[in-house]
């Protein structure tokens, strides 16, 4: 059974739940007109359905874990499943393919062995869930009839309620934290598990990087595992190139959208730049290596450069730095709008030009909103994946010329967790050293950001 069907039962004995509370609660106010309840019938009503619809909720989430193996293990026990294979592939095939018939998502199935299981996998589908819904059922009634007999005139009934819903709310708020953490741990154990195979000194300032995952997991050559031109390529394509173009492109036009454009204009221009941030980055990618690319080739090659490629850094960060202009652009046109009015007019009151009081007092005031635009907009740059991947290309290469093949830590952790590698083998626990150390760049960053925005607003609120 779907769960959808579980959590519509809930959501219906909920309902049944608060109409019948409120009713109640309204009751107590009709009985007795003069006697004042400690809530309003509506938070009687929410009380009753959280009793009701959190409980049936936390047993649909077990009971959707647990019950498939329940219902296996059933079929498992039958006669028909004494002719499955003990172990492996096939018999993990044939039990999917006779549950799939037996639950109505396939007409046949492609093992003759495996008919002999859709029965007993049908009988079983059907006992368990009928199982679910009829513990739906008790637990949602038992719930609601508890706290249907709490509610009385006297009963804070609000106060009950509001405690669930800040339950839920920091909840709500731990969510980001716990998965930055799980994402960190995760992290840090892999990483340690590749530095017991590799020297971190060899992994952190190697300049030569070439893993090869069909060598020998248990001597692996640390020669081939410099990550220090994957580093500097990242640096370079999205961190240097890229806001190149997208600082003064992304400022220029928050200026302009700000304090010159017509309102009829700003009003067609800023949704018409955010659209930059809506495209797929696989277009940005098509982009730039069918049409930048080979327009930056031939335009070396017409200046006497002759080794220029298809495949170049400068290509991929031109790109990148147009698809995060509206990062930038967006951060700072919020930021100059929201300097109060006032300043503007005492700086244009002491006789500065427009220009001036743009330069002087405008943007210093907004500066935390620009430095957030801009560090936001290099943590977009640094993870891009998909303009390296058709623009820039593979090699990595530890050079400052912009016009040859480079490739990212992004790259790399694509191309080391794509195929069959093992996980034990340090090739493929390189990406997740590769991530690790892109965490905490990206993260220094921002701690840097928040340094800056902290410094300047307390000097301009």
């Amino acid at each position: 059974m779907s769960p959808a069907i579980l959590l519509l039962l809930a959501l219906g004995l909920g309902l049944a739940g608060w109409l019948a509370a409120r009713s109640r609660a309204w009751g107590f106010k009709r009985a007795a007109p003069q006697e004042r309840l400690a809530a309003l019938p509506s938070y009687y009503g929410w009380y009753v359905a959280l009793w009701i619809v959190v409980p049936v909720l936390v047993f649909v989430v077990i009971w959707t874990i647990i019950s498939p193996g329940l219902i296996t293990q059933s079929v498992l026990a039958t006669p028909a499943a004494d002719k499955l294979p003990a172990f492996g592939m096939q018999r993990q095939t044939m039990l999917a393919e006779a549950r799939a018939v037996a639950s109505g998502a396939a007409q046949a199935v492609f093992n003759p062995e495996a008919r002999a299981l859709i029965e007993p996998y049908r009988d079983a589908l059907n006992r368990y869930n009928a199982i679910g819904i009829a513990a739906t059922l008790i637990i949602g009634f038992l719930g609601g009839a508890w706290a249907f007999m709490r509610v009385k005139p006297d009963f804070r009934a609000r106060t009950r309620v509001e405690r669930v819903v800040m339950a839920a709310l920091l909840l709500a708020s731990l969510v980001a934290i716990l998965t930055t953490l799980g994402i960190f741990v995760s992290l840090v154990f892999e990483t340690i598990r590749f530095f017991g195979m590799v020297n971190p000194l060899d992994f952190l300032f190697g300049t030569h990087w070439g893993p090869d995952p069909m060598s020998s997991a248990q001597n692996p050559d640390p020669t081939r595992y410099g990550a220090l031109p994957l580093f500097w390529g990242t640096i370079f394509i999205g961190a240097i190139i890229a806001m190149i173009v997208a600082i003064p492109l992304g400022m220029m036009s928050a200026i302009y959208l700000t304090q010159y454009a017509n309102p009829r204009w700003r009003k067609w221009l800023k949704p018409l730049l955010e659209i930059l941030a809506g495209v797929p980055t696989v277009v940005y990618g098509y982009f730039a290596a069918l049409t930048v690319a080979p327009f930056i080739r031939d335009l070396a090659i017409s200046v006497g450069i002759s080794n220029a490629s298809s495949e170049s850094a400068l290509a991929a960060g031109l790109v990148m730095g147009v698809m995060i202009i509206p990062f930038v652009s967006s951060m700072a046109d919020d930021s100059i709008a929201a300097v109060p009015q006032s300043m503007r007019d005492g700086s244009l009151a002491m006789g500065a030009t427009h220009s001036e009081t743009i330069r002087r007092v405008l943007i210093p005031a907004a500066l935390p909103g620009i430095v957030a635009g801009v560090m936001l907009a290099i943590s977009r740059a640094i993870g891009e994946t998909m303009i390296v991947v058709m623009a820039a290309g593979a090699a990595a290469n530890l050079t400052a010329n912009p016009l040859e093949a480079m490739t990212t830590v992004t790259f790399q952790i694509v191309a080391m967790l794509t195929g069959e590698g093992s996980f034990d083998h340090p090739a493929t626990l390189s990406a997740f050293a590769l991530g690790f150390v892109l965490f905490l760049v990206t993260l220094a960053l921002n701690f840097f950001a928040l340094r800056v925005v902290k410094r300047f607003r307390e000097a301009y609120d």
